[in-house]
């Protein structure tokens, strides 16, 4: 009787190892093909973005500007399909690799703040917005490679 407990066991240990090696295999495959999770949080981007401003920046736009000037800068990268609504365990579908030019984006900034009645003493500290917000954006991991010269046009 011993002898057919302990081959009962020895099946049991292998069978319960052979399934926990699949599950966790299936997961490890699923995981690697889902885009990792960058979080953007409002505050912490305006507090990252503050702080990485220049000094002269930081003395001639409010708390309530730079919030502006961020929402801005998020409603334009929705508007060029870099903000989906559903991205959780989404599979990295990315088809058509989209540039972003940061001439083009500082010039939408200035028109929608002024749109909005921002006053912009200096247009230089728009630029260094974007700079900053770019950066957050790389802290976070949610920035891709570098496109290519011949990717720009």
């Amino acid at each position: 009787m011993p002898t057919a407990t302990l081959v009962w066991t020895l099946a049991a240990a292998i069978a319960t190892f052979v399934i926990a090696a699949v599950v966790v295999g299936r997961e490890a495959h699923r995981l690697d093909a889902v885009a990792p999770r960058s979080v953007y949080i409002p505050e912490e981007a305006a507090e990252f973005v503050a702080e990485y401003l220049p000094e002269a920046a930081q003395a001639r736009l409010t708390p309530d500007d730079l919030d502006q000037l961020l929402t801005f800068h998020m409603r334009w990268l929705h508007s060029k399909g870099l903000q989906p609504s559903n991205v959780v365990d989404r599979r990295q579908d990315i088809s058509t690799p989209v540039v972003i030019q940061e001439e083009t984006l500082v010039a939408y900034l200035l028109g929608e703040a002024e749109r909005a009645g921002i006053e912009i003493l200096d247009d230089v500290d728009v630029v260094s917005v974007v700079d900053a917000h770019l950066a957050y954006f790389a802290a976070i991991g949610a920035v891709g490679p570098q496109a290519a010269p011949d990717d720009v046009i």
